[in-house]
């Protein structure tokens, strides 16, 4: 019996699921990490707007 197409299947194969594990791996580690750091960035820049409404809102009442 010829196994020779075995080996040529085998790469193509096992490069599956490595790269499924290799995703999922990712994936779990930098989404919390991402997530928290987004939520940091949006929870600054809602203060500095909100102190530009209170600048603006100062200007408007000197004039």
């Amino acid at each position: 019996m010829d196994w020779s197409w075995l080996l040529l299947l085998a790469c193509p194969l096992m490069m599956l699921p490595m790269m499924f594990m290799m995703m999922k791996g990712n994936h779990s580690e930098t989404d919390h990490s991402e997530h928290q750091k987004s939520s940091n960035e949006l929870n600054d820049l809602k203060e500095q707007n909100n102190l530009l409404r209170e600048q603006l809102q100062q200007l408007k009442n000197k004039d």
